[in-house]
């Protein structure tokens, strides 16, 4: 997947055969928001547009712009990984939880 960041947004870009241009959709608003774009300068230049114009809308008709997350999630994993990572979480004195949470921060970190 590619993502862009602009002003601490992030979008995913895809392309899109079909017109030969690539496609940006804003990650993690209350709503869509995409743009087009055949350079990464033109994917930049359109994307800063699309989030003031979303932005805007939002504020004038009193729409919270962005996604809450509450921080819970469900994970279904097989049996066998659950008990391997219980047993990385327990050798490292922590909790699943926290094991979970601070592995995946740190691939989030390195990408």
């Amino acid at each position: 997947m590619n993502i862009m960041k602009v002003e601490g947004h992030k979008a995913k870009i895809e392309y899109d055969p079909e017109i030969d241009m690539f496609r940006g959709e804003i990650l993690g608003l209350n709503g869509g928001a995409d743009f087009y774009g055949k350079t990464p300068g033109e994917l930049r230049k359109e994307f800063k547009k699309s989030l003031n114009v979303f932005l805007n809308v939002c504020k004038e008709k009193g729409i919270e712009p962005y996604k809450d997350y509450s921080g819970k999630f469900n994970l279904r994993i097989p049996p066998n990984l659950h008990a391997e990572i219980a047993a990385r979480a327990a050798a490292e004195g922590k909790s699943i939880n926290q094991w979970v949470a601070e592995t995946l921060d740190q691939i989030i970190q390195a990408h």
